[in-house]
């Protein structure tokens, strides 16, 4: 890397909410980061990181996971070394999906959602979704490759009415 900024480097992404009420089904958030390619930046993705997956080379890992949100601060967590992803990849997203399996849960329903993007101890986005509260699903962040400069991080905070399933598919689409 040239010059002054290095851009960005080794990020973690956490995510916190509380656990649902009292009998009723579990609220179950996951992290998912999808990797795409120089040739296809806005394509399918090359890869997802999800809920028990790492990323093939191991620069991306899921080293919490949280399946109620009980715990105390951030639940979930994911690590990104994006200075070691291989040339061939110019583009990652990050995002965030609320499991459906206990019928239509939407951000605004789910108590003190938030979620982090640290480099070090410098905060690059610490959100609460309010803005995404109708949303199934949310893309938080980009993380694209800016030549020389290394990476660049975007914010995004853009909510989907999806299933994870379906999330990872359109997550990293181009927005009009």
């Amino acid at each position: 890397m040239s010059g002054l900024n290095k851009g960005v480097g080794k990020v973690e992404v956490a995510l916190k909410w509380d656990p649902s009420p009292a009998g009723a089904p579990a609220h179950d958030l996951d992290i998912i980061a999808g990797v795409y390619t120089a040739d296809a930046p806005y394509g399918p993705p090359a890869y997802l990181v999800h809920f028990d997956s790492r990323s093939p080379d191991g620069t991306i890992t899921l080293h919490r996971d949280s399946r109620t949100g009980q715990g105390f601060g951030y639940d979930e967590a994911m690590t990104l070394e994006l200075p070691r992803l291989a040339d061939r990849y110019a583009r990652v997203v990050v995002g965030v999906a609320i499991q459906q399996s206990g019928g239509r849960l939407t951000f605004g329903e789910v108590a003190r959602t938030g979620v982090r993007v640290r480099e070090g101890y410098t905060d690059l986005l610490d959100d609460d979704l309010a803005s995404v509260a109708d949303a199934t699903a949310v893309a938080i962040a980009e993380f694209v490759r800016d030549g020389a400069d290394g990476w660049t991080f975007r914010p995004l905070l853009r909510g989907f009415d999806t299933d994870p399933g379906d999330f990872g598919a359109v997550m990293g689409a181009r927005h009009s």
